[in-house]
């Protein structure tokens, strides 16, 4: 999917995660994988499924920020400007008296509560945490030799190989072994060089089916559908997606996320997304990862 989508990088620049670790281990290893090439180079690290609507806006808050990481040795991100009280995001709190476009973070904050949310946004200093990271290679490989120190060694054996035919071995063999954890949690919330820019174009998570429903086109009754026929009779409000082109009817369905996947048919009510991340654990220890 990754070279028919982007046809102009080679097979060489995209690495596989042989085993689920989270954020720091898949980061750490392309950081060294990229510094070895150049050691001068500049990291975007962003998630492939975020909808952003203005690219040129895009473009130009990453490059302020490619400009502050090459001139100084800090970790940056964009955070985007609230515009609701989403309990489904992490926030950034920076200094409420700062003015500066690049703004030094105060903090990390978890997912909040509906009214600790709500009082974020009266306060004005806190962005929604898109999981979108600017660094210089040198400056994230030197964190992580600060703060995760066994997973930089574990990985920091095998550079020789990096680029190599036997990349593929050493990464199979080794990327198990590394700890289970988040950026976040690894360095940012841990470092005291980490700054924030506020995004300047519009941005959807579309890791959520609630929000690639607000970004698909509806019929008459506001069914968004994906590689789907439909036979909907007083149904609406529906999020509806099969990979096989199935046929889908329904009567009397209103508000639900319906899902036919391989193996798998979900249908959950929209109004309990957030619920859906439990839902996935709980099939996981009930049938280890057969239909996950």
């Amino acid at each position: 999917i990754t070279l028919k989508q982007l046809p102009k990088i080679s097979e060489e620049q995209v690495m596989l995660e042989p085993a689920m670790r989270n954020t720091a281990p898949c980061i750490l290893l392309s950081a060294l994988k990229i510094k070895k090439k150049n050691p001068n180079a500049l990291m975007l690290v962003a998630p492939s499924d975020h909808w952003i609507e203005d690219e040129n806006a895009f473009a130009n808050d990453v490059q302020a920020c490619f400009d502050a990481a090459q001139r100084e040795n800090i970790l940056l991100t964009l955070g985007i400007e609230p515009t609701f009280p989403n309990t489904g995001y992490g926030y950034i709190e920076s200094d409420k008296n700062d003015i500066s476009e690049i703004k030094k973070v105060r903090q990390f904050r978890e997912k909040p509560n509906y009214e600790t949310a709500k009082q974020f946004l009266a306060d004005g200093n806190f962005l929604w945490n898109a999981g979108i990271f600017i660094w210089s290679a040198h400056s994230i490989v030197a964190s992580f030799e600060e703060y995760l120190t066994e997973m930089n060694s574990l990985f920091s054996k095998g550079i020789s190989v990096l680029n190599t035919s036997e990349e593929k071995n050493f990464i199979e063999k080794n990327y198990s072994e590394a700890e289970n954890i988040s950026i976040d949690y690894g360095i940012l919330e841990k470092a005291g060089n980490v700054f924030v820019k506020r995004a300047t174009f519009d941005w959807n998570d579309l890791g959520t089916w609630g929000a690639l429903y607000d970004k698909l086109e509806k019929d008459e009754n506001q069914n968004a559908v994906v590689n789907a026929e439909t036979l909907l009779k007083n149904s609406a409000s529906n999020m509806i997606f099969t990979d096989t082109k199935k046929l889908v009817v329904l009567d009397g369905i209103e508000e639900y996320i319906v899902v036919d996947k391989e193996d798998v048919l979900l249908l959950f009510p929209k109004k309990k997304e957030q619920q859906i991340k439990e839902l996935l654990n709980e099939v996981s220890r009930k049938f280890d990862k057969k239909y996950l």
